[in-house]
């Protein structure tokens, strides 16, 4: 079998022909993130694809800020996910949980700033076989507080598909 070093997933062996989820842990800007590498067995997954993954994982970053501007945009906006995400999870909230998720005393106090700033990408599922939907981004308010998730996709090429949607 042929194994290639990855930055990010450690020694990969590139087996054709089967379905292989590779899990890593990675830390973005001091917080915890799982990342799934997931391959079908009709995926052309080569050396070359996995160098394009740990190469398009450099950008990381700027494609969480991007989401999150679109987050932002979108609270003030009726209707959409990440507005009814925030109503739905501050309405459901005790007040114990004020300090903890997102760090403020008052209800008063919970505006979206503070809600983008409690809101973290939890997970990252990369499909190198869909370049239309390459990577997949779970937002959460932390897996102890709540099982759902403002998810946002990304094409190969990091562009962000312009609908953010609420999933358990």
């Amino acid at each position: 079998m042929n194994k290639v070093a990855s930055q990010h997933f450690g020694e990969i062996e590139l087996n054709h022909g089967r379905d292989h989820l590779f899990a890593a842990k990675h830390e973005l800007r001091g917080h915890p993130l799982k990342i799934d590498l997931n391959v079908t067995a009709h995926d052309h997954f080569d050396e070359a694809a996995l160098r394009k993954v740990d190469y398009r994982l450099r950008f990381l970053p700027e494609l969480v800020d991007e989401v999150r501007e679109m987050i932002a945009e979108e609270l003030d906006q009726e209707g959409t996910s990440p507005q009814e995400y925030l109503h739905f999870h501050c309405n459901a909230l005790k007040d114990e949980h004020l300090q903890k998720v997102f760090g403020v005393e008052e209800r008063s106090q919970l505006t979206n700033d503070v809600f983008l700033k409690a809101l973290k990408l939890g997970h990252l599922a990369i499909y190198p076989g869909q370049p239309e939907r390459y990577f997949v981004l779970d937002f959460t308010l932390g897996e102890h507080f709540t099982d759902e998730v403002l998810v946002a996709s990304a094409d190969e090429d990091g562009v962000v598909d312009d609908e953010i949607v609420w999933e358990s």
